[in-house]
């Protein structure tokens, strides 16, 4: 089997979103379709308070789950459904908007750093209006494989000997976190991962930089890797930090407006109605 082969270097562009968080979006918005079954990655770091306090006051969703990773800080998540949920330090939070969902996560600190990734994954079409759900998964249960100079932590997916605590039917989602540390006498640290062939396959590189099957890859950049192929194989020289993040395409149209995530532009407008007349968190499959 060939190489899979980087089709595309991103970098992540400063923006803000919510009540003024600024963060970095890695990717989203146009072309989607280049990143089924994902619809965006953002990350956001900051020791200032000022670019994060306002946090993401009450708002809907509909149609995608959310993923989001904590690597420093607290955030607080409180839903329509009566959840609440504390994510700190190496906690992960999974929610499924399906037919709809009304949240919002707000800073639980005034100063410190904050830092950590939020990934919109979409669901099929028949999977869409599903009723809403929520899960806080502690950083303690999230399977971490040490390795000699830096270890994995995988949130998501099944690989080799590699067992995430999530796992997801249709998009069959993979999420790790590589914590490269160290490379004894400047041989590179090496991980080789055969993701399924089909697989949508990115790279984001959030601390030092790193190879990925041959094409060097800085920080705040994102590798997008071609959908056929053999394995992916990560290298560095020096401490990086790497998220690989794969899963199966859904392959179906994707209609995006704002918090809204469906396959037909009608379907948007029900949305809109539907969290304009208060129905939005009352339809269910």
């Amino acid at each position: 089997m060939s190489a899979r082969r980087v089709e595309e270097l991103l970098v992540a562009q400063a923006t803000s979103d919510g009540a003024g968080v600024r963060l970095m979006r890695v990717f989203g918005g146009q072309e989607l379709s280049r990143f089924d079954p994902f619809l965006m990655l953002d990350e956001f770091g900051s020791e200032e308070s000022s670019d994060y306090i306002g946090g993401f006051p009450s708002h809907p969703h509909r149609g995608f789950e959310t993923v989001t990773y904590m690597l420093e800080g607290h955030m607080q998540h409180k839903d329509h459904m009566g959840n609440v949920g504390e994510l700190k330090n190496g906690d992960v939070q999974w929610m499924t908007a399906g037919s709809g969902i009304i949240h919002s996560e707000m800073p639980q600190q005034k100063e410190g750093r904050m830092r950590g990734f939020q990934l919109w994954l979409n669901l099929a079409a028949k999977d869409k209006m599903q009723p809403a759900s929520y899960s806080d998964i502690s950083a303690a249960d999230i399977p971490v494989y040490k390795r000699d100079g830096g270890y994995i932590k995988a949130i998501a997916g099944s690989l080799e000997q590699l067992q995430g605590r999530v796992t997801k039917d249709v998009t069959a989602p993979i999420y790790l976190d590589i914590v490269m540390e160290s490379a004894a006498n400047d041989v590179p640290y090496a991980e080789s991962f055969d993701v399924p062939d089909g697989n949508a396959v990115m790279v984001y590189v959030y601390e030092g930089s790193a190879e990925v099957n041959g094409t060097v890859v800085g920080k705040s950049r994102l590798a997008r890797l071609s959908r056929q192929g053999g394995a992916v194989e990560i290298k560095t020289t020096g401490p990086a930090r790497v998220l690989l993040i794969s899963g199966k395409p859904i392959g179906e149209p994707i209609v995006h407006y704002g918090p809204f995530v469906m396959n037909t532009r009608e379907e948007i407008e029900q949305a809109l109605n539907d969290y304009r007349t208060g129905m939005l968190t009352r339809r269910s499959a």
